[in-house]
């Protein structure tokens, strides 16, 4: 089925002309969205996954323990979609010992979570910004932080054309909106995600990616904050108690996909094409949150049993390894303010941990000792390793 999706206008830049393309509001029309029944049960498939998903986010006693990891995993893989080579072991180790082989990379993906931190306490918050265009201008101003993204005007709709792929926007892949054309095209989405109550969420999620990564709203960073704004709707709409679903893993395996996927909607308005694709990474993406929520929890019972069972086991070093799914890198400096407490009781506490087999020592060094929590690790960080 082939619609119309938008119109392209001609514009001229730098003595070249190019032709810009403006999406139609949401929803699609010309002809309407088509649900047809292989939808409704890849659909349904969709919402059965984030339900496995919802209930293995309860089975722990704390949310956080996922949450953290979830949070960075998300961070990691959605910079890799971008180019960048941090892992989530290195951001972990920076975050633990404030130093890092790729500092540039790692300081992507740290923004990334500031972003999402961000835009989460704001819509969770009582007075808080709701899902807008002014909270995602504040995700992208701390996406944007630092030297990176010092020329991205970080927090502001960008004034001039942008362009996707080529050397310029006479020989590029696809040219957004003239920037004239931008602060009434995300208006109109902001109306819509809020107006709109016809269609089922995850068909509403699906359709408000596609139109914002089209937008093109900022002159950097747009991939991130589009695939950030996919959580924040899940949250937004209630599809989980717990935001533990996310996208970027499924997109990232199939990259070449996602964007063919997103170009045939704008080039041949097929709509229908990409929600099934969206809902079988949905479909994906619950599916491995709920594999991984199943490892880690066995992982942390497990870990535990023995710490338990063995002769050594201390109140600070219990007390520790239940701090650990929220930092499972660690170092001394780390483990005394973690515990509150003294340099001796923390080495303890460390020095038990690693004879049990929790903690391993990865730095190499005498002083300064860096320690992961490998075995849990390693269930989190299978997918964000680089080949």
């Amino acid at each position: 089925m082939e619609r119309t999706t938008g119109l392209y206008r001609t514009t001229d830049l730098g003595g070249e002309q190019v032709r810009a393309f403006v999406p139609f509001p949401l929803p699609p029309e010309r002809p309407p969205l088509l649900i047809d029944d292989p939808m409704r049960v890849l659909l349904d498939r969709a919402q059965s996954a984030i339900g496995r998903l919802d209930v293995a986010g309860k089975m722990v006693p704390s949310a956080n323990w996922f949450l953290h990891g979830f949070v960075r995993k998300e961070a990691v893989i959605s910079s890799q979609i971008e180019g960048t080579q941090a892992t989530l072991r290195d951001v972990l180790h920076f975050e633990a010992t404030r130093q890092s082989l790729l500092p540039e990379d790692v300081e992507d993906v740290c923004n990334y979570v500031d972003a999402l931190t961000y835009a989460r306490g704001e819509i969770v918050r009582p007075g808080g910004l709701p899902l807008s265009n002014r909270l995602l201008c504040g995700a992208h101003q701390r996406l944007m932080h630092g030297a990176r993204g010092s020329e991205k005007t970080p927090g502001h709709v960008r004034t001039s054309q942008n362009w996707i792929g080529g050397t310029r926007p006479g020989n590029a892949i696809f040219v957004p909106p003239p920037a004239d054309e931008v602060p009434g095209a995300l208006a109109s989405l902001e109306q819509w995600i809020h107006n709109e109550a016809s269609l089922a969420p995850l068909i509403r999620i699906g359709l408000a990616h596609v139109q914002f990564e089209t937008i093109h709203p900022f002159l950097d960073g747009n991939g991130r904050i589009g695939r950030l704004l996919v959580a924040l709707l899940v949250e937004h709409w209630g599809l989980l108690d717990s935001p533990l679903l996310y996208i970027s893993l499924p997109l990232k395996r199939r990259r070449e996909e996602y964007y063919w996927r997103l170009a045939s909607v704008r080039s041949e308005g097929d709509w229908e094409g990409w929600l099934m694709f969206f809902l079988e990474c949905v479909c994906e993406a619950a599916d491995d949150g709920v594999q991984t929520a199943g490892k880690m929890f066995s992982q942390l019972n497990e870990d535990r049993r023995r710490l338990l069972d063995g002769s050594g086991a201390t109140v600070s070093a219990i007390r520790l390894f239940e701090r650990l799914p929220e930092t499972p890198v660690v170092t001394l400096a780390s483990a005394m303010e973690l515990l509150q407490t003294t340099k001796p009781t923390a080495t303890s506490a460390i020095e038990t941990l690693v004879k049990t087999g929790v903690l391993r020592e990865t730095s190499g060094r005498k002083r300064d000792r860096v320690y992961a929590y490998h075995h849990y690790l390693a269930i989190l960080a299978s997918d964000t390793e680089l080949a």
